[in-house]
């Protein structure tokens, strides 16, 4: 299995974090590895507390299901197939924010989190972050 290194790890975070500030907000960002542990994590100056959590939380979510959180949210709306999902693995964030992070050759490596603004900008973020891979 291939695993983020901590300099790819630093590269996702600061282009999430350079992303954040062209957009004007703060976030909370964070970096799992293929295993979904915590491999970097930044706390923007004045990004909520409560945002540390969910963004650790959408990081592995992406990372144990291999796929957006915003999709897995889809999937796990009332009568979905996934419905109740977030309950799960000690807690799931089913919102959009998390992504898989792949290597030169599609492989997952890992994932990123971000929380701290509205889904729509914390979706941004992260995609940043993640295509600072490509």
């Amino acid at each position: 299995m291939n695993d983020i290194t901590l300099e790819q790890a630093r590269k996702v975070l600061n282009a999430a974090m350079e992303k954040s500030v062209a957009i004007e907000t703060r976030m909370d960002i964070a970096v799992v590895d293929a295993g979904a542990n915590l491999k970097a994590f930044a706390r923007m100056d004045g990004a909520w507390l409560g945002s540390i959590d969910i963004a650790i939380k959408k990081a592995r979510t992406a990372r144990f299901f291999d796929m957006n959180t915003g999709e897995i949210g889809n999937l796990s709306q009332p009568a979905g197939p996934l419905f109740n999902i977030e309950h799960s693995n000690d807690g799931l964030i089913t919102f959009p924010g998390g992504v898989p992070l792949k290597d030169a050759t599609g492989q997952i490596i890992g994932a990123i989190g971000v929380s701290g603004s509205t889904v729509e900008n914390d979706h941004m973020a992260a995609q940043a972050g993640a295509d600072a891979l490509a």
